[in-house]
């Protein structure tokens, strides 16, 4: 089982590393999109500190019961876990209270955009409004997770900074996940400045690891599938694209960091530089670990509307990084680790 490989224990122990860490004590998580790739890694992370003593309720929103099961089913009989059948479109429930809300539910993969682009800008802003909107009565703070697609295409060769207001596309189907990315941040800066709601922000770069749903149609996913399965692996266009990546656990530990750390209203990028790699780099990594090969094939009409046309997409991580974060992995650990654990093999 995923969770009991011993590597994924070790991710979860040095995400409870986080410097003051113990200020999360006895406090009440609200997290929406719970059963994703960052919603069970995070909410697996603040069990393990429950089994150490941290007595911290965590309410777990998602749509779908089976699939909550299957992904968080093991904490139902604990009395800190909750789970809520509810779509984050609808207000939150009124009798829940909660220190610390982190809407994480969203479409982040290129068929959901292309299949269903009028419910990706619903959940994005409506779940974010949900998420303020509770806050608000409440008092508590919210950490609310935005994207390096904010940002949409480079400008030459910089770095994007949190600063940089970014140059998008709005002619494509996509444009549903960056412009309602983009909105929702409006929405967190126009509750502090309005309502004196607390927010910080982070800034996600493309992710992956051993949490995530066999659905999720992005190509680092599909690589991490195929090198699964034993395939070759199949790259849609020349791999020159050159993007940042990060580790999950290594995300949920910015996360947890800034929550702690960062300042209200202000924006945090989360990358690892060391994970600053072309497209075809993580194919490659993935069929070395399968030892399997890397061949091209040219994506599908309905694929294309979904994808990215950034070639460029590095997230600076100075500001991060002067919160006295420091990532754990490197490109290549993360990429064995993840293929490891999930196929249940030594790294």
């Amino acid at each position: 089982m995923i969770k009991q490989h011993p590597l994924y224990q070790e991710d979860l122990e040095r995400i409870l590393q986080t410097p003051d860490i113990g200020r999360l004590q006895g406090k009440r998580f609200l997290i929406t999109g719970a059963t994703g790739l960052i919603g069970v890694c995070l909410i697996d992370a603040l069990m393990r500190f429950n089994h150490q003593g941290a007595n911290i309720d965590i309410y777990a929103l998602g749509r779908n019961k089976e699939k909550a099961a299957s992904r968080l089913g093991e904490y139902y009989d604990n009395p800190h876990f909750h789970f809520v059948e509810q779509d984050v479109r609808q207000p939150l429930p009124a009798d829940i209270e909660a220190d610390y809300i982190i809407p994480l539910a969203s479409n982040t993969h290129p068929l959901a955009y292309s299949q269903f682009p009028i419910e990706t800008i619903e959940i994005n802003v409506k779940g974010a409004e949900a998420a303020l909107q509770k806050a608000e009565s409440c008092g508590a703070t919210v950490l609310y997770p935005s994207t390096v697609e904010v940002y949409g295409n480079a400008r030459g060769d910089e770095d994007f900074t949190e600063d940089y207001t970014g140059q998008l596309n709005l002619q494509t189907a996509r444009a549903c996940y960056t412009e309602s990315k983009r909105l929702s941040e409006a929405l967190c800066q126009s509750y502090v400045a309005e309502k004196g709601v607390r927010v910080k922000i982070v800034r996600l770069s493309r992710l992956f690891g051993p949490t995530m749903l066999t659905s999720d149609s992005k190509a680092s996913s599909q690589f991490l599938l195929k090198a699964l399965n034993g395939e070759d692996i199949v790259l849609k266009s020349k791999g020159e694209q050159l993007f940042s990546y990060t580790y999950v656990a290594d995300a949920v530990s910015a996360m947890l960091h800034v929550l702690l750390h960062g300042e209200q209203g202000v924006a945090y990028n989360i990358s690892n530089q060391s994970c600053n790699v072309r497209l075809k780099d993580f194919a490659l990594l993935c069929a070395e670990w399968a030892n399997k090969q890397v061949v091209f094939d040219l994506p599908t009409e309905t694929e294309r509307k979904g994808f990215s046309i950034a070639m460029r997409a590095l997230l600076d991580n100075s500001r991060l990084l002067g919160l006295g974060w420091t990532p754990n992995y490197s490109m290549r650990e993360a990429v064995f680790r993840t293929l490891s654990i999930i196929g249940g093999k030594e790294n």
